[in-house]
């Protein structure tokens, strides 16, 4: 492990960029396999549906655009968004690194901008991909948006009050990615219960833009 890691650093040292898209494109697809595993065994044990019983099959095209959705978006971006985040809180509000108020601070803005970002672009990507028209793809985020946000919202905040408070920024994505490994299996499963009886309690039903 200490081998893996001192390789990491200085792939991240010598090509930071493309180190986090890398990382984070795999990390993705892991997590989407895993996802459609969930899938399957919920079908299994509670829906007792026909096609539950047939051995679970990878979707390896959808895990492929889950993993371009890491690579193009998830890598790249969040590089750069913690290290702005970390820069713009400093210049922009005179605080003290690692204060509460400081991390308080990021927690707030990461929460507010990049999350419901991420997650409108991720259903709208997802959608697009499998080839379904625009008027479907706004059904679907319609659909899958605000569950994930409310369910999300539970669990990332704590998540980044440890990232902000003990990681230095240029390990935070990674600190982030491997959450994502769990993150990616959650919306992704999310996505792929389509119009589900408890995505209705949330407000998350079917229904016109």
């Amino acid at each position: 492990m200490l081998k893996i890691w001192r390789w990491y650093e200085r792939c991240l040292s010598l090509h930071p960029v493309k180190t986090q898209v890398i990382s984070s494109g795999v990390l993705w697809a892991i997590g989407d396999v895993g996802a459609q595993y969930i899938t399957y065994s919920t079908k299994k044990k509670r829906l007792q549906c026909k096609e539950a019983e047939q051995e679970c099959k990878i979707d390896w095209k959808r895990a492929a655009a889950i993993s371009m959705f890491g690579f193009g978006f998830v890598g790249p971006v969040g590089h750069y968004w913690y290290e702005g985040l970390d820069r713009f809180i400093k210049s922009r509000f005179q605080l003290r690194p690692k204060t509460a108020t400081f991390v308080a601070a990021k927690v707030a803005m990461d929460g507010i901008i990049f999350s419901p970002f991420d997650l409108l672009l991720f259903f709208s990507y997802m959608g697009l991909s499998t080839g379904k028209t625009v008027p479907q793809v706004k059904e679907d985020v319609k659909r899958d948006f605000l569950p994930a946000l409310i369910l999300e919202g539970g669990i990332w905040p704590i998540v980044q009050i440890a990232n902000f408070r003990y990681v230095p920024v240029r390990y935070q994505l990674l600190y982030v990615n491997i959450f994502c490994l769990l993150d990616c299996a959650l919306l992704s499963w999310i996505e792929q219960q389509n119009d589900a009886p408890w995505k209705r309690r949330f407000g998350g039903g079917q229904g016109r833009w």
